[in-house]
């Protein structure tokens, strides 16, 4: 779990001091996150971690169930609503804006939730729904409505969604990336 901290808290900045980081309430939260699903639900830092996170869901507008699945380099631009099912998938060095959803649909043949790959910026205002997937290196503008499979290298755009290829959508998007 350190690893992933570790990864987290480079995302902003290329920092390297936990205690800058928290400067940040991205990392803040991503780290209590972290935290908490790292320990036993009913150890005393378990405890005091959830607790933690609970205080910062609701101060921040942040929903993101302990159990998600996220890889390392979580970037939250800003705060205020997030929504994020708990059966979601998130890839690796993703950044995540302000009033998005990320959600499951309960019918149909897109029965389920989306997994999303790695190096994938979505933007303010997205709602991401279904049982799809969601390739590597891909910028979903602003605003757009994703509910149909994307290919790695796309730009997505609109309501309903229009995805285009791309070579190096994310470039200048996703920064401060630690190899290694």
């Amino acid at each position: 779990m350190e690893h992933h901290i570790k990864y987290d808290l480079y995302r902003y900045k290329g920092e390297s001091s936990i205690r800058k980081g928290f400067k940040s309430e991205g990392f803040k939260f991503t780290y209590y996150f972290r935290k908490a699903a790292s320990k036993k639900r009913f150890s005393i830092s378990g405890i005091y971690y959830r607790y933690v996170l609970k205080k910062l869901r609701y101060k921040y507008g942040i929903q993101i169930p302990i159990k998600t699945k996220i890889g390392h380099g979580l970037y939250l631009g800003h705060f205020g609503m997030i929504v994020i099912n708990e059966k979601a998938v998130i890839g690796n060095n993703c950044n995540l804006s302000h009033s998005i959803t990320i959600g499951q649909t309960n019918r149909g043949k897109r029965k389920g939730s989306p997994i999303i790959g790695n190096e994938v910026w979505i933007g303010t205002g997205t709602v991401i729904a279904g049982n799809i997937k969601i390739g590597n290196n891909v910028l979903i503008a602003p605003n757009s409505f994703v509910n149909s499979d994307v290919p790695e290298n796309s730009l997505v755009i609109g309501n309903p969604a229009q995805i285009i290829a791309k070579e190096n959508p994310t470039e200048d998007y996703i920064n401060y990336i630690l190899k290694g």
